[in-house]
């Protein structure tokens, strides 16, 4: 009776070892799986889940415009005087990103080239006014967008996981700054996707045509997007310092007197990418800027929580499930004797004209596609391995306990 007991107490104590052992074994060979599983997918190639998104990702882009109205331009033009604006918006357009066109793959390098072809449409009933309303503004001919956005040519991960949607060149321009500088480097992919398993602390790097550079973002904040947990990256305030704090600024600052010797801060020149125009971006409302930018200019009111950028990206995969693009495009106003409205000026202008506000989220259809395929495979999987160990643990302690107890008891 006694070696029944004795032999059942060891049999569950080796039963629990080994489903800690399994538990155990199970999390490295898990991993594997996984890992071999997402490099797969990640691939931009017919068949996989990546690459039925990426043709045609389905999700709706909003593009709002907040224009600043000048409610002084007469007072400006003769007393040079500090410029009141207001701002007037949203006005919000539904843009859509359509498949991807002229699609070509180059198994030799391991690159696919595509053409991104885009269009808006007005939403008014997320709007507070109509495309008729009219403002007093500065030229608006340097900024909105074309029809369509490339030529990319990114590679397509087959051969490395870690490069997957990497821009390999633009345009033409082939690991070349985009124009004749190096902040103009084109780095990182197009921000809809990053190479898979990204860490807290990597760092993005996102391509923005419209501006002719690369942005990078750092870890922010870990975010629950719809049941799908992803990591939220922020621009940090150095995207926008001045030169002196952040070297790769420093073709971003074209001229001296204007930068007070490129010490300015919150403002980037993209001139050379304007052809020759006076063009300044910014955060909205010159958020993280020097004081004495918006100085000359009243009604601003600078916001973190309204007017930062940020992109939610699920980490395993590297998929941007949900991002908000802001910036502010800025016109540089100068005197001008031989311009009327300019003549009588006395200082320069830094002069917000508008600010945009691009968002995106993944649909409710996608993110349940999303659940099932990634995030609730990889929680089963979680679960299965610490209910093994947990199990196993607790078995074999309890076993044992109950084993050694009953052997004093039989000594005594």
């Amino acid at each position: 009776m006694v070696c029944d007991r004795n032999c059942g107490l060891i049999t569950g104590a080796v039963i629990g070892a080994v489903l800690a052992v399994l538990g155990g074994i199970l999390i490295p060979v898990g991993d594997m799986l996984i890992e071999k599983k997402v490099k797969k997918e990640v691939v931009l190639e017919e068949g996989t889940i990546a690459f039925k998104n990426w043709v045609e990702t389905g999700t709706e882009v909003y593009r709002q415009f907040w224009i600043f109205d000048v409610q002084n331009p007469e007072e400006v033009a003769v007393n040079s005087s500090k410029i009141k604006v207001k701002q007037r918006g949203p006005y919000t357009y539904r843009v859509r990103y359509l498949a991807k066109k002229n699609i070509v793959q180059d198994p030799k390098t391991h690159t696919v080239s595509f053409l991104q072809p885009k269009g808006a449409i007005f939403e008014p009933s997320l709007s507070v006014g109509t495309e008729n309303d009219t403002f007093t503004v500065l030229n608006l001919a340097v900024a909105h967008h074309n029809t369509s956005d490339g030529v990319y040519k990114v590679f397509s991960g087959k051969n490395d996981a870690s490069k997957v949607a990497i821009i390999d060149s633009y345009k033409g321009k082939k690991n070349l700054p985009y124009w004749p500088s190096y902040c103009g480097m084109i780095n990182g992919t197009d921000g809809a996707s990053f190479p898979p398993f990204i860490e807290k602390t990597r760092v993005l790097q996102f391509f923005v045509s419209e501006i002719c550079r690369s942005f990078y973002a750092v870890f922010g904040a870990e975010v629950n997007l719809k049941g799908i947990p992803v990591y939220r990256f922020i621009l940090p305030s150095m995207t926008f310092a001045s030169p002196l704090q952040n070297p790769e600024n420093r073709c971003f600052c074209t001229e001296k007197i204007i930068s007070k010797n490129c010490t300015l801060y919150g403002v980037l020149d993209i001139s050379k990418c304007k052809e020759g125009k006076p063009v300044y971006i910014s955060l909205p409302h010159f958020l993280h800027a020097s004081p004495e930018i918006a100085e000359t200019i009243e009604g601003l009111n600078p916001n973190q929580e309204e007017h930062s950028t940020y992109l939610d990206v699920e980490p395993i995969t590297g998929f941007t499930l949900r991002f908000a693009q802001r910036l502010q495009i800025n016109l540089l106003v100068k005197p001008a004797r031989i311009i009327e409205a300019l003549k009588n000026l006395k200082q320069n202008y830094i002069v917000p004209v508008l600010w945009l506000n691009e968002t995106g989220t993944i649909n409710d259809e996608k993110a349940e596609m999303f659940r099932k395929q990634v995030t609730e495979k990889i929680n089963l999987l979680g679960l299965v391995e610490m209910i093994l160990l947990s199990v196993g643990v607790v078995m074999f302690i309890a076993f044992m306990i109950s084993y050694c107890t009953c052997r004093s008891k039989k000594v005594n």
